[in-house]
């Protein structure tokens, strides 16, 4: 039943790096849009990667640019997001996400997220 497994997740200083992998289960999700959501206590949930589902086009939210790349080597097996130079503001529940049509279109299928804490 599970679609969407996440790891990667965990303590991690100001300043280090930490992957993310979200691997497929059940179902590879190839040409499908997949991204990277993630929600801090009190904030809402925000769309930080995302990889077009031909895996040519990404997309950043700007408080990740140059920090952050989303990844996905084989077009029907994991996605990656690897983060370096992490702030204490990165600190929040990390979900990826798949949806049948573009970047900014309806997320369908959702992982159970992880926690990434980021300490100073």
């Amino acid at each position: 039943q599970v679609q969407l497994v996440e790891s990667g997740g965990g303590l991690v200083q100001a300043g280090g790096s930490l992957t993310l992998s979200c691997a497929p289960s059940g179902r590879t999700f190839g040409s499908y849009t997949m991204g990277w959501f993630r929600q801090a206590p009190g904030k809402a949930r925000e769309l930080v990667a995302a990889l077009i589902w031909d895996g040519v086009t990404a997309y950043y939210t700007d408080s990740v640019k140059g920090r952050f790349t989303i990844s996905r080597p084989n077009a029907k097996g994991t996605l990656y997001l690897q983060m370096n130079s992490l702030k204490p503001e990165d600190t929040a529940v990390y979900t990826c996400a798949a949806s049948q049509g573009g970047i900014f279109e309806r997320y369908d299928y959702w992982g159970q997220g992880t926690q990434v804490t980021v300490s100073s």
